[in-house]
């Protein structure tokens, strides 16, 4: 009889926002799976919604996160690095081996393997994709009515029109980072 080893999936929400965190999750599937895994960026809100769900009720899940204020003094790909770490450090389970979506590991002492698309090729890394983007997702939305001129609510800090538009006419908050270039130029602007 076969023995299953833990295998942990790991992915990343919120490389290319100006504002918010980026977010990490680290998820070693159950032993029957989860129906239905595929790229977050390829299933509904409400279908990622139903999947967190099960996820979250039957895998073993890690989040890890890197705030602005990290990003802006290490950058985004060392901040992504460091978040993925985390997410791993939080699982109460430490995998045998890591699937990480990318073509760059973090630095740790786990046998692990980066795997360009992995997102859509590996259901471990499909579940951690969908708990890192509702995870992120919902900080912004609970951001977005703190500072609802942005739009968060709808671009969840990406750099939409009305996103770039908003920070041009009030400047930056303290959830954007000042190092991407648009947020540095708003600042020179005020």
């Amino acid at each position: 009889m076969a023995v299953s080893v833990p295998v942990a999936g790991v992915d990343e929400a919120g490389r290319g926002p100006l504002a918010g965190p980026v977010v990490a999750a680290a998820v070693i599937l159950c032993d029957d799976g989860i129906a239905g895994l595929d790229d977050s960026k390829r299933l509904s809100a409400g279908r990622r919604a139903e999947l967190e769900t099960q996820i979250r009720a039957r895998c073993t899940v890690g989040v890890g996160m890197s705030e602005p204020d990290e990003i802006d003094r290490i950058n985004i790909l060392q901040a992504t690095l460091a978040a993925m770490r985390r997410a791993v450090d939080a699982l109460e389970v430490a995998p045998d081996h890591i699937l990480v979506d990318g073509n760059k590991l973090p630095d740790w002492h786990y046998s692990a393997e980066a795997v360009v698309g992995g997102d859509a090729l590996h259901p471990c890394i499909s579940a951690a994709s969908i708990i890192a983007k509702e995870v992120r997702d919902r900080m912004m939305l609970a951001a977005a009515k703190n500072h609802p001129h942005y739009g968060w609510e709808r671009n969840k800090g990406y750099p939409t029109r009305a996103h770039l538009d908003a920070l041009r006419e009030h400047g930056p908050c303290s959830l954007h980072r000042r190092s991407f270039a648009p947020v540095a130029q708003s600042l020179l602007n005020l």
